[in-house]
This record gives C-alpha cells, structure tokens and sequence, in this order.
C-alpha cells in the first residue's frame, strides 16, 4: 500500500462519517425501494437490481434456479425480444452485467443519461413478462449445465470449493452450490421455473439503486410508470433452517487429475451484519492481505511452502465461513503446508496482533473503500450491499466509524473464538498420476 493512497483516504474518513452522499429514498406502491443518489459529475447513471433471491433460497431437487435466471433474464420479454436487451444496450452507449450469489442476484447497468426512461421500460418488461419459451429455456439449460462441467467438474478449484461447502455445512443450504447439482440442471420443470421467478423477481423482493446524473424526481416519476404496474407477489419463504455448532474437525479428500495437489479450510463465523463484522475483516487483512501479511511471510517467502494462498469472507446474510486457499509448491507434502497455517492462526489467537499491524490493516481497508466510493458504479454497489447485508444503507456511513472501534483485543478474541480444530472443515485435492490435469 502506498503511503500516499493510505493518506488520501484518511484524509476521507470525517467526510464517510458526516454522510458523503445524499441518498433519498421512495417506496413503490408495490413495494419496490428506490434509492437515489445524484452525482452530476458525469453525464452517466448507474442502476443496481438487488433481488433478494439466492441458492438459499432454493431446495433439494431444484438446486441453480437463482443462477438460471441470470441468463434467462437477457433472453427476451414481451416488448424487447431474444437478445435485444444487449443490443438495444449497446446501441445507446450503456452496457450491463449481473452475478448470482447464495443471497441475491445483483443486474447492473450503466449508461448516458439520455437513455434513463429507455432503461426503466426495458427493466420492467423482463421483471414482468420475461419470456418462457420451451427453446429458450432448453437453451440456457444447456448453457448453464456446459458453465457447471467448466467451472466445476473441470475445474480443480471449482471441484474442491464444492465438495468444502457441501461438508463444511450439513443442515443450512448453503451447503449446495450457486450452479446447481448436476441432476438438477436436467430435472427442473417449467412449474419450477416459473414459481422460483414470480417469487424471486417481485418487485417487492427488490432494491433498486440510481446513483449518477440523474433527479430524485425523474427517478421516481420513471419508476412509477415502468415499474409500479407491476404486481407485488409472495416473497420468498424465510430460511429458517440455522446451521447446528460444528463439533469436530471434517475432512474431505478428492482424487483428480491435477499437476499440483490444493488445499481449502474454512471456519464457520457469523453473518456480514454482525458485530463482529468489522474484526473480522481486520483479522482477514493482517493474515493475508498483500506481501507483508503474516501468512504469506510465513508460508510463501520464509518456509517456500507455498505458490499462494488467499483468505476471506464471502458477504453473508446467514452465518457463513472464513475460507483459506493453498496452493503448495511441486514437492510439498500439504499436510506440512496445513500444519503451519495451524501454527499461524494458533499464534494470533494466543498473542494477537500488534499495534503496526492493525493499523496497517484499517488503512488498507479505509483505502479500498475509498476506491469503490470513487465511481457511481461502486457507490452504487456499496449502497445496495449494505441495504441488504446489513439491514440499512446508512450503516455505510458509519463504516469508518465502527472500523476504527475494533481492538486489538478485538483481533485476539475472533481468532480464539473461530479458529479452532472443532470448527475446522478441510478439503484436500491429490493429483491423480497418469492422467492429464484439468485447466
């Protein structure tokens, strides 16, 4: 991290607490939320979709469905046909983008003022008449089943990051993955189809954020007459299911074609919005964060144990896990590999962190919030995160603030209190000899 970067963003941080942004809020009549942000820095406006539908949401049988509408929402509605939302983008300056996780499914756009009302009435018709033909929806079976062969079955990474989840949690359904099982993929019914998207994409089960050179007033006004119309349904139905204290280490082994054997461990830590949110994330940065981090000095430079490893959270909106990734180097027994990540998390839940090292991490992190604050698409994104994972996107405004609460002894406490052997799920990938290794 640079020091001037490091210095610019705490120069920042009085402006993140006394609220940067004006955000006005308004609630459809169907019970859509609108949030608006005005930037007229440039003439460009940036819309985020946050659908609370995810592959939590899913069940047994019916595994991928959130994923599947990713792709079948860019295949035509009743107004703008096969391919025209892309086209029709494009050919007014804007472009667009999506991404399914196991809470939301999360469209993008981004495009010239000009083309605002365009925009609301292309959303809305495939929020309320996307189309179902048969062929269509074969089609993006067969794309979405050719995406999981790819991303999973033939990726070592894919491969072994499945197998971690579906141990790592046995009740709650994060256990399956975004793509889906295999078997379902080929068994979803129209019926399915259907009752998933009237549920999933209810306005009411949506947050829209406008941030960019645009009015409240005109924001609202488009709002009201492309999207109000459109019904309110059931929501999806509250997961209730709380997965049970894990009471001993798991372990899963899978046997591959690969040139280099991989391991994952997670531990089970709690949702994005609780209070120990923040230490976390702290924690994660002085553990792994860039050349200096505590993990790669130990494994990669000093003991030449590894080519890499990565370490993180995903946002969740039920507890998830804190995932580490190694990659050990040509030779090294990953047994050796795990027992002195074991000696490196041990060490930080008995002594902690210092002092250097925790502020070395808040200012990393104020700094990377500062990036993604720097541009409409992140503001944008960042506003819809925190309406979503933690309950109110004014709790953005109070990031900075509640980052600079977290202690030292805050460090030593998640560490003792997550990274232990009875939370622990591993999973080991073991070249198979003799056989080609997948890309």
């Amino acid at each position: 991290m640079k020091l001037a970067g490091i210095a610019a963003a705490l120069l920042c941080a009085p402006f993140l607490a006394a609220q940067p942004v004006d955000v006005k809020t308004h609630t459809l009549g169907n019970g859509m939320k609108i949030l608006v942000q005005e930037d007229h820095d440039i003439p460009n406006v940036s819309l985020y979709f946050f659908f609370r539908i995810g592959s939590r949401n899913e069940r047994t049988g019916a595994t991928g469905l959130s994923h599947f509408f990713e792709h079948m929402m860019f295949n035509g509605a009743k107004k703008y046909g096969p391919k025209q939302f892309d086209i029709v983008m494009e050919k007014n300056g804007g472009n667009n983008n999506a991404y399914t996780s196991r809470d939301v499914t999360v469209y993008t756009d981004f495009l010239p003022r000009t083309m605002l009302e365009l925009m609301f009435d292309m959303e809305a018709d495939r929020i309320r008449d996307l189309n179902f033909d048969p062929k269509m929806v074969e089609s993006e079976r067969g794309v979405v089943s050719s995406e999981r062969r790819l991303s999973v079955d033939n990726s070592n990474f894919g491969a072994l990051y499945e197998q971690l989840l579906a141990a790592a949690f046995v009740a709650h359904p994060y256990h399956w993955p975004v793509v889906g099982w295999a078997s379902d993929i080929k068994a979803w019914t129209m019926d399915d189809l259907k009752n998933h998207f009237r549920m999933g994409y209810a306005p009411n089960n949506c947050t829209l954020m406008v941030v960019g050179d645009v009015t409240f007033e005109e924001v609202v006004a488009f709002a009201k007459k492309y999207i109000e119309p459109i019904p309110r349904q059931q929501p999806p139905p509250p997961v209730r299911t709380v997965e049970p204290e894990q009471r001993g280490e798991r372990r899963v082994t899978l046997h591959k074609a690969a040139q280099l054997p991989m391991v994952m461990a997670c531990y089970h830590t709690p949702a994005s919005g609780s209070a120990e949110h923040y230490a976390l994330e702290a924690l994660n940065q002085i553990l792994s964060e860039g050349r200096s981090s505590r993990l790669y000095r130990r494994l990669v430079d000093r003991d030449q144990l590894l080519l890499s490893i990565n370490a993180g959270r995903e946002f969740s909106l039920d507890p998830g896990e804190f995932m580490f990734i190694m990659q050990p180097r040509s030779g090294v027994d990953p047994a050796r590999a795990e027992k002195a990540l074991y000696e490196e998390l041990d060490r930080i839940a008995r002594e902690g962190a210092t002092a250097e090292e925790l502020q070395k991490a808040k200012n990393q992190m104020t700094a990377d919030f500062y990036r993604e604050l720097k541009t409409i698409s992140g503001k944008a994104n960042l506003l819809g995160r925190y309406e979503t994972y933690f309950g109110d996107y004014r709790r953005l405004f109070t990031a900075q603030a509640e980052l600079e609460k977290v202690t030292l002894a805050d460090i030593k406490a998640v560490a003792a209190k997550y990274f232990s052997e009875s939370n622990r799920t591993v999973a080991t990938l073991i070249p198979e000899k003799g056989k080609e290794a997948a890309e």
